[in-house]
């Protein structure tokens, strides 16, 4: 009896010690700042049922600036309020994300194109001051960009680019609104450290949103084809890699931040589920 006793203590201390070092365990560990467990939710009216891209203006959590893939419009809305407004910009075409710096309103198209205008033209119907900007990237489908209101930067990433087809690198681009015919400079991720990390990029990291957390100063990198939200330092190092449940995260299009470091994250919806925007507190 003693010897069963001492077996059955034998491999209980076993499967603890294995499921400390689990990767479930491994990964809650890692979620220091958010639990991307507890959110609220606030369901996009029909107009952004294809959301695709979300920022602030200056961080100011007021009103979410929003546009769909479809339609080139500029929306906006107030938090848990349907009513939206909005500005025509553009004609019909793929729109993957915007932000909002030195008083500017910025909007990527997948094919690497930028709109920009005032963000004192954003009440009115149509803005009259919009300029068009092409051939600044690489040839290449974009989805994630990001604005630094202090340097006048703009951060845009990769989701499938020509010099990315070995997989091994996710590359960038950094234009400054000063001087939108050059990019100033540029960064990459090593997709082996999300590897090391995480399986889930076997066919390459394909980002759709970016944004940088202003009370950490890391890199917050979502793909929706791979289900993930990657972390790095402001360097690119890859930090962590955690697993976005699909049944949270219908289709994650869209990253941003507040001033206090709560994250939101843009989904647009599928046949059971209106678009939406999560909101996770920081810890």
């Amino acid at each position: 009896m003693i010897f069963f006793t001492r077996s059955i203590a034998l491999v209980f201390l076993l499967i603890t010690s294995l499921y400390a070092c689990s990767p479930d365990k491994k990964q809650h560990e890692l979620s220091k700042e958010y639990d991307l467990s507890t959110f609220d939710k606030f369901n996009m009216p029909e107009s952004l049922f294809e959301i695709s891209g979300i920022t602030f203006n200056k961080g100011n959590n007021d009103t979410i600036y929003a546009i769909q893939d479809e339609e080139g419009k500029l929306f906006r809305l107030a938090w848990d309020v349907k009513i939206q407004h909005h500005t025509k910009f553009g004609k019909k075409g793929d729109y993957e994300d915007v932000a909002i710096v030195k008083d500017q309103a910025v909007i990527l198209k997948s094919n690497g194109a930028l709109y920009t205008f005032p963000m004192s033209e954003a009440t009115f119907e149509e803005p009259t001051d919009v300029t068009e900007i092409k051939k600044v990237l690489p040839k290449g489908e974009y989805e994630g960009m990001y604005g630094d209101e202090k340097t006048g930067d703009i951060f845009v990433i990769c989701k499938n680019c020509s010099q990315d087809n070995s997989k091994k690198t996710v590359s960038g681009y950094i234009i400054n609104l000063a001087d939108t015919t050059k990019s100033v400079g540029n960064f990459s991720i090593d997709v082996d450290d999300i590897k090391a990390i995480n399986g889930k990029v076997e066919r390459g990291f394909r980002p759709s949103a970016l944004a940088k957390n202003p009370v950490t100063n890391e890199w917050y990198i979502i793909s929706a084809v791979n289900k993930l939200l990657v972390v790095t330092d402001s360097q690119w190092k890859v930090k962590h890699a955690f697993a976005l449940s699909s049944n949270i995260f219908t289709q994650p299009e869209g990253i941003a931040f507040d001033t206090k470091g709560n994250m939101y994250i843009s989904n647009e919806g599928d046949d059971l589920a209106d678009g939406n925007v999560l909101k996770f507190v920081r810890k």
